[in-house]
């Protein structure tokens, strides 16, 4: 189904992105697709689909290229959504309509959508509704979205117009400047600048299922006709047996790529790695060959200049002779400046700002040989760029040679896979002076690096403080396993699992791809740092600022190991793991209990001025409370280390949305650990993946405590996936899906006349249904955690965690008929 529109600005990013996030939280496998040679769109569109943003361009592939790129980005998939560009039969200029959305929608032969503002109009929409369908006969338009009505008077009234064309209006929206993706001087801001696209993304999908008629979307999307053409493949063999790496700049300020530019860079042999020039100071670990890409540059000139050492690195590279391609943003990364902040400086020359925009289609033949081209080679390409290039010796906007290629020019590798070609040759035969002298590289293996190195933490000297000594653990009930019980000794064949708070969905595809890709390398010693990097990216932090860790579990330890704790103290309830660390290093932890009767809500002051380490969950197991980032901001005093244990954080929904809006993970703040774990959500407890982020002075003293290669490959590799856009897209379902299981779940427990703890936040619940029923529902053949293991909590609490309604559903039943009178 292509989405298109009578003109820019109608709504159709808008309305195609929540149609794919709809489709797809509706059971569909969505692919997007985005006519033309944008960037930004498709970002929106994988945050939607869970998938890579594709683009359909006749100009930058060929049209006979359309539908095996359709194809290819399509597999897999069940229905595809193609957003338009500009106006429906906006195309070239001077090409009678080449590339536009109608030229597209005919060679790939699919059925258009037609969204159109109508917040200035009312029956004259219907004028324009009825030329865009008759403009051109070959063009099959089958249904009409209303955008921006203003009332449902306005919209009656529009919908009577178009009702005698024989168009059904397929949905109607109202104004809701809430969805709207800001804009920038070159367009819409990427997805990825945005810390708030999941959350509108989200509120947008609501809209979009509540106003639009799904079902009769999907119905004419099956209209289409089939398509007689194979799907797109790189079709490139390496050039040798080794795996050189490519090191793409990625982040904030380089975020246009195509799809299809890595995939042809992997069947080429290359193992493609994303660095961010904005936070990584080096370059990553066998670097052989760039690729830096469009994106802002002058938007965050000012933190790319900030990074000198990987400019320096840059530099260098570059200067080495290492295979470069520069792509507009990239071009102005390599100049001296942007607006007078330092740049690379590989290039001899300055770039600035200017009110004008350059935007157009643009066809090239090249004058000589260089990197990616034989001379008299015609490239097709775009530019789209606010700024101009003063260089010392004339060139105005291109610099190529047989190493280097640096210009304005966007080009779509798919539609010139020889470039894809000759680039990777380059890269496999570039050999790295280090390489070619034996001598160790700067990169070499080493398990702290120069900006790791051990430093004191920054609090009060010891002998400034009156310490007490460290009275006795709280005795509560526990099992012969004491502090050591977990929710899976509740587990026993043939019992339905409500004990283990690990989410029972299957795990998505490319979760567990790069988990069996893992295994092609642990023939080697796994390495942790691509892991980190590219959580540091995930929560807006320096790589400096991230540990990985085997689970939270090691990260306790370590904590517990790091410092000779005077008087640790854990606030509970609690998951129990910090109090056994802490006990098998020698510093058996003080307890601060919360209550049932203030809803197990933390109030700063229960906890001792004096205590040197303070561990508190967020949101807290088994209790599911979620404590305010204010009131954990209170906890961090000078001379403190404040642990707060995030494990369920990515579980989280506020105000309908997921949110993380009480999440200390991407918080700067002296003295604060936050640790998370993969364990939960992404159903992988056997791989034992968890980070901890704090300072640099508190990770490096972390690591000094970690053994060697404890993260291993496996662990590494599900760390980097979890990171990326795909796992945010489907991280916000799944915690948006968790929330409403647990609504089913709270209101049975409510019916039937059970106390549930607080405003329960996480995928469990803590509920008080009596002694005795623990035992009842095994005896049932169900089986829930229980809580008497928590300390502060008593054998009438289970932990349940929260399952499908059909399956919460067979759980309640069973609680109504073993409780009888229990609850009342």
């Amino acid at each position: 189904m292509v989405v298109a529109a009578p003109a820019s600005g109608h709504g159709k990013t808008t309305v195609a992105t929540g149609l794919m996030a709809a489709l797809r939280r509706a059971g569909h496998t969505v692919s997007g697709h985005k006519v033309g040679p944008d960037y930004i769109d498709p970002g929106y569109h994988s945050l939607a689909t869970g998938r890579p943003g594709r683009n359909l361009d006749p100009h930058l592939v060929g049209e006979d290229r359309l539908v095996p790129l359709l194809l290819h980005g399509a597999q897999g998939a069940d229905i595809a959504i193609v957003e338009g560009v500009m106006g429906l039969y906006d195309g070239q200029i001077g090409g009678d309509g080449f590339a536009s959305t109608a030229h597209v929608a005919t060679v790939t032969r699919t059925p258009i959508v037609l969204v159109v503002d109508i917040s200035h109009a009312s029956r004259s929409i219907a004028a324009v509704v009825q030329g865009m369908d008759s403009f051109d006969p070959s063009v099959r338009i089958v249904g009409v979205i209303l955008n921006k009505a203003g009332s449902p008077r306005h919209a009656d009234e529009v919908c009577r117009a178009i009702e005698p064309l024989g168009l059904p209006v397929l949905g109607v929206l109202h104004r809701d400047d809430g969805i709207v993706a800001p804009s920038r001087h070159l367009g819409l801001v990427p997805a990825d600048e945005r810390d708030d696209a999941i959350h509108a993304l989200d509120r947008l999908t609501d809209r979009i299922a509540h106003a639009v008629d799904l079902d009769q979307v999907v119905r004419l999307a099956h209209g289409a006709a089939d398509l007689d053409a194979a799907p797109w493949s790189p079709g490139l063999t390496p050039p040798t047996d080794r795996r050189p790496v490519v090191a793409v700049a990625g982040g904030r300020a380089f975020t246009f790529r195509y799809a299809e530019t890595t995939e042809l860079l992997t069947a080429a042999g290359c193992d493609v790695v994303t660095f961010d020039p904005l936070s990584d100071e080096s370059l990553p670990e066998g670097t052989q060959g760039l690729y830096l890409g469009g994106g802002f540059p002058e938007v965050h000139a000012a933190g790319l200049s900030t990074n000198a050492l990987l400019r320096a690195a840059m530099l260098d590279a570059v200067q080495a002779g290492m295979p470069t391609v520069a792509e507009c943003a990239g071009l102005l990364y390599l100049c001296r400046t942007v607006d007078g902040a330092p740049m690379v400086g590989a290039i001899d020359a300055d770039a600035h700002m200017t009110p004008k925009l350059t935007l157009s289609y643009r066809t090239v033949t090249t004058r000589e040989d260089h990197l990616l081209a034989p001379a008299g080679t015609t490239i097709t390409g775009h530019e789209f760029h606010r700024t101009v290039v003063d260089a010392d010796d004339g060139h105005a906007s291109h610099w190529a040679t047989d190493t280097l290629h640096a210009s304005y020019l966007h080009t779509h590798w798919a539609g010139h896979p020889d470039m894809a070609r000759r680039f990777a040759a380059a890269v496999h035969a570039f050999a790295p002076d280090d390489e070619e002298s034996g001598e160790p590289s700067d990169q070499s293996w080493g398990f702290l690096s120069p900006k790791q190195e051990r430093k004191p933490r920054d609090r009060k000297p010891r002998d400034e403080v009156e310490w007490q000594p460290s009275p006795p653990p709280v005795e509560h009930p526990t099992t012969t396993n004491g502090l050591r019980h977990h929710g899976d000794a509740e587990l026993e064949e043939g019992l339905v699992d409500f004990a283990v708070n690990v989410h029972d969905a299957p795990r998505p595809e490319w979760l567990d791809a790069a988990l069996r890709a893992s295994l092609e390398h642990v023939d080697r010693y796994p390495d942790a740092r691509e892991a980190e990097k590219a959580i540091a990216r995930r929560h807006g932090r320096d790589e400096s600022e991230v540990l990985a860790t085997a689970g939270a579990a090691e990260a306790f330890a370590l904590i517990a190991r790091v410092f000779d704790w005077a008087r640790p103290v854990v606030v509970h309830p609690q998951f129990t793991e910090p109090d056994v660390a802490l006990t098998l290093a020698g510093h058996p932890p003080e307890h601060v209990l919360l209550d049932a009767g203030s809803d197990f809500a933390l109030d700063p002051a229960a906890v001792p001025d004096d205590a040197d380490l303070v561990i508190v969950g967020n949101p807290t197991n088994p209790t599911s409370v979620l404590h305010a980032e204010s009131t954990l901001r209170d906890l961090a005093l000078p001379g403190r280390l404040l642990v707060v244990d995030e494990a369920f954080m990515d579980t989280v929904c506020v105000d309908g949305g997921p949110s993380e809006r009480h999440s200390l993970a991407s918080a700067h703040i002296p003295g604060v650990v936050v640790i998370r774990s993969l364990t939960k959500l992404w159903s992988i407890p056997g791989v034992r993946a968890g980070y901890v982020l704090a300072e640099p002075a508190i990770i490096a003293e972390l690591r000094a405590q970690q053994s060697p290669w404890s993260v291993s490959t496996t662990a590494a590799a599900a760390m980097v996936a979890c990171a990326g856009e795909e796992a945010m897209a489907e991280a916000a379902v799944r915690a948006a899906r968790l929330t409403q299981q647990r609504g089913v779940l709270i209101d049975g427990l409510t019916e039937l006349g059970i106390d549930v703890a607080g405003d329960p936040a996480g995928p469990f619940v803590l509920a008080r249904v009596g002694a005795e029923i623990h035992a009842r529902l095994r005896s049932a053949g169900y089986a829930v955690r229980r809580a008497d293991t928590f300390p502060g909590l008593d054998p009438t609490w289970v932990r349940i965690a929260v399952r499908r309604p059909e399956t919460t559903r067979k759980l309640l039943a069973v609680l109504q008929t073993e409780g009888g009178s229990a609850w009342t």
